[in-house]
């Protein structure tokens, strides 16, 4: 081994932090200093650190079964599989492990339901600004310079699209394109929302030409933006929806769900996953669905939004210098900043709170579903003394 060379491939600028113990919105570092955490671990901890019934759930499955081969049935996956389809669109789900594994297969039930068809149609159209995943297939998918240089060549069949560009959809939009892949909520892409009516037009598109609908819910879905999936406040359902992070809760899980006419080419050998589906993580996966869905749960999580957009207006209209607005839906939340975004993010860990950058010069704000309003009010409290050291 080369000794200059780390022994942790260096693919990311790390903050030098190390958390030892999380509870609830709190994070605890080595060194006993405590964090509010406003990142969810890019949305991932949607009922926050170590939830007591995501322990249980977690520690009763792991005394009795951890890994079975998808050669078997699973039990717990059929519950949780059950348990989706019965609160969406969906007539079938599979599990992954990942977000980006289940962009992967997204795509592969793209392209097979066309073959099976029996239809020539290449083209995915993705927009600018997407983030899908760092495999070759979904980098391919968002089209960004910036993650594709040197992985080349790159999977062919994908078009991206000026984001919000109606005039450049509709000129590509024909019966050669198999599907549209878009998140309803741009994440990565810096908090960026597709409006309503925009969604509502792309499925009328999508119904005219034959194209799926394909739907990144990875960050925007599990509660996010105040409704199990973003899709719901359009009124519409896709075909295909990619799911990952919150539902977990922590724990490495995905889901790729689907209506049986999007699915009707993936039969017994066309996809499979050694990980996916096992009973560690649907058993907590079902945990995560059941607190998420339970009566009351997402009417907290709009009022604990509208309340913490409330707080943010003020603090940009305290601090025009630094921030332009607020962005997003529900506890998916950014601020548009004048000043480079991660000398905020900076200035907020200083203060001991955690946010995480995006493009287009934005702060994320994904606090866990569970926050409560006082944490919110201190976090802003944090939000305002790392604006005031800047300003």
């Amino acid at each position: 081994m080369t000794a200059a060379f780390p022994a942790l491939l260096p693919t990311y600028n790390r903050t030098p932090l190390s958390f030892v113990r999380g509870e609830g919105s709190w994070l605890t570092e080595a060194s006993g200093a405590r964090y509010l955490d406003m990142t969810s671990g890019i949305a991932v901890n949607a009922l926050g650190h170590a939830h007591p019934a995501l322990v249980a759930a977690l520690t009763e499955q792991a005394q009795a079964l951890w890994h079975v081969s998808n050669l078997y049935r699973i039990p717990a996956q059929e519950a949780l599989a059950e348990a989706l389809v019965a609160h969406t669109f969906a007539d079938t789900a599979f599990f992954t492990n990942s977000g980006t594994e289940a962009a992967e297969l997204a795509i592969k039930m793209v392209r097979k339901y066309w073959y099976e068809q029996g239809a020539e149609r290449p083209t995915i159209l993705t927009f600018e600004g997407a983030f899908h995943g760092r495999s070759t297939g979904a980098i391919a998918a968002a089209g960004s310079e910036k993650m594709t240089k040197g992985f080349g060549p790159l999977m062919p069949g994908f078009k991206t699209l000026p984001f919000g560009d109606h005039d450049a959809l509709r000129a590509a939009l024909d019966e050669t394109v198999a599907a549209v892949m878009i998140e309803p909520v741009q994440g990565e892409g810096g908090i960026r929302p597709l409006p309503d009516a925009c969604l509502k037009g792309l499925r009328d598109l999508c119904d005219a030409t034959g194209a799926l609908l394909v739907l990144d819910e990875v960050q925007c879905g599990m509660g996010r933006t105040g409704r199990l999936f973003a899709h719901e406040w359009a009124g519409i359902t896709p075909d295909i929806m990619m799911v990952a992070k919150g539902i977990g809760g922590g724990f490495p899980l995905g889901a790729v769900l689907a209506t049986a006419k999007a699915a009707s080419g993936m039969g017994a050998g066309t996809h499979g996953s050694t990980y996916g589906g096992n009973p560690l993580a649907c058993a907590v996966g079902a945990k995560v669905v059941e607190i998420i869905t339970a009566d009351g749960f997402l009417d907290e999580v709009r009022r604990k939004g509208a309340f913490m957009r409330q707080k943010l207006e003020g603090l940009v209209a305290s601090h025009p210098d630094l921030f332009e607005g607020v962005r997003g839906q529900g506890l998916m939340l950014g601020l548009k900043c004048n000043r480079t975004n991660t000398d905020i993010v900076a200035a907020a860990q200083a203060a001991h709170l955690l946010t995480v950058p995006a493009a287009d010069n934005v702060i994320r704000l994904l606090p866990p579903l569970t926050i409560t309003e006082e944490e919110i009010t201190e976090a802003l409290h944090r939000l305002e003394q790392a604006a005031n050291s800047l300003s």
